[in-house]
């Protein structure tokens, strides 16, 4: 799901219909550094919850995540430039995480977080959305990829599963991401000489493109013939 931007995507959607498409441009470019942002709360997270509750682990995932974007606000970068520095450190990223248990089992049925994902996404993308004249471009590109996904997923994981589960799902998204910083790039491009039509479909087609090629690119497991 982080390679789709389910959240972010509408947000941006709203944000160029209603401020104009260099602002959402602008944003866009934002969202892309916002990614750092992201994948810090999930390796604070990981980190944290190998010894303390999923509330502590929360809590330091989002400083964590305050604490990348909140120098993110006085950087000068184009487009491509967070692009590519978006992209080198997700290269690096799935190094930091701590190593996840394998094959934990669960310990009953996992209860659905559909609902609250989709709470916590309408929550943001209405307050993102209604704001973002006041917050500029810039905080609302950030603000745009605030993890509300990964905060849902990770807490539910971590509660009703195991702490190992989670660890592997929030590094599981970090693949994720390079189809989501596509997206954001090409957006950001397009916005300024294309409608907002076809630049949000052209990006999507690009941020799709990306995750099936990192696809086919894993590994599969080895099937024995008989």
């Amino acid at each position: 799901m982080a390679a789709f931007p389910v959240v972010a995507g509408p947000i941006l959607f709203f944000v160029a219909i209603e401020q104009g498409q260099s602002f959402a441009a602008h944003a866009a470019t934002a969202a892309i550094l916002a990614v750092a942002g992201n994948i810090g709360f999930g390796i604070a997270y990981s980190w944290v919850s190998r010894t303390r509750s999923w509330f502590l682990s929360l809590s330091a995932g989002w400083a964590a995540y305050l604490g990348v974007i909140v120098p993110s606000i006085l950087l000068e970068v184009s487009s491509l430039q967070a692009a590519v520095l978006t992209m080198v450190f997700l290269s690096l990223a799935s190094r930091l995480y701590p190593q996840a248990l394998p094959n934990v089992p669960s310990s009953g049925k996992p209860r659905s977080d559909v609902a609250y994902r989709m709470l916590a996404g309408l929550v943001l993308v209405l307050a993102v959305t209604v704001f973002s004249g006041s917050l500029g471009p810039r905080l609302a590109g950030l603000l745009a990829v605030f993890p509300v996904m990964g905060s849902v997923l990770a807490v539910f994981s971590h509660r009703n599963v195991s702490q190992p589960f989670a660890v592997g799902l929030l590094k599981g998204m970090v693949q994720g991401f390079f189809a989501f910083t596509m997206f954001c790039w090409v957006l950001a491009t397009l916005l300024e000489s294309q409608s907002i039509a076809v630049s949000f479909m052209m990006a999507l087609a690009a941020a799709v493109v990306v995750q099936a090629v990192l696809m086919r690119r894993q590994p599969r497991p080895n099937s024995k013939g008989g």
